[in-house]
């Protein structure tokens, strides 16, 4: 299998959790597409290597000599870049950091955070988990980028969609003050939605 291939796994095998027997790391990665699970299988007598993203194979190294290195692949819709980094620590213990986009997970978390805002909510009985990339503009509602409309108004700019037959707003207007910069208010059916914390 070529690195970064995607194996499709046939509904009636085994579940893959019951499989890694070599299991040593998993994450949790947010991006605006949605929230991914990561997972990382490394035989340490066998050198094996196995990333799980959100429960598929994404890359497979059945038999390696060397037991240390840098496994590339992507995540998500918009396809992000990764990689977990294998170092030896001491005799036969090993450590597993995983970057996104270049970055550290603790980077790429406090990049998010300046990056986009995200906001959970349920409209009739169904959850939606939106997110404005704010360098951008794009907005995305459980893993799919919406259509918008955006429009500049008296004291900032609106951007407007709809999920499930509800209109959504998100206003952005000036804080005044230079360190908080611009405040993003996502209003729906004309409630605002808290700010969610990911």
């Amino acid at each position: 299998m070529a690195s970064g291939e995607e194996i499709t796994v046939c509904e009636d095998e085994v579940s893959h959790l019951e499989k890694m027997t070599d299991l040593v790391a998993v994450w949790e990665v947010a991006l605006s597409d949605g929230v991914h699970k990561i997972e990382f299988e490394h035989g340490t007598t066998s050198g094996k290597r196995v990333v799980y993203v959100d429960g598929k194979v994404k890359l497979l190294w059945e038999w390696m000599f060397k037991l240390v290195g840098k496994e590339t692949f992507t995540v998500g819709a918009t396809k992000t870049k990764a990689a977990i980094n294998i170092d030896a620590v001491s005799g036969f213990a090993y450590e597993y950091t995983l970057e996104i986009n270049g970055k550290s997970l603790k980077q790429h978390i406090e990049n998010r955070l300046k990056t986009t805002n995200t906001w959970i909510l349920n409209l009739g009985g169904t959850d939606y988990r939106i997110v404005l990339e704010k360098d951008t503009m794009d907005v995305w509602c459980n893993g799919e980028k919406m259509e918008t409309a955006g429009e500049f108004v008296e004291d900032g700019t609106e951007t407007h969609f709809t999920v499930a037959d509800h209109g959504c707003c998100i206003k952005a207007v000036s804080s005044g003050k230079r360190k908080e910069g611009i405040i993003h208010t996502l209003i729906v059916d004309n409630r605002e939605i808290p700010e969610a914390v990911e």
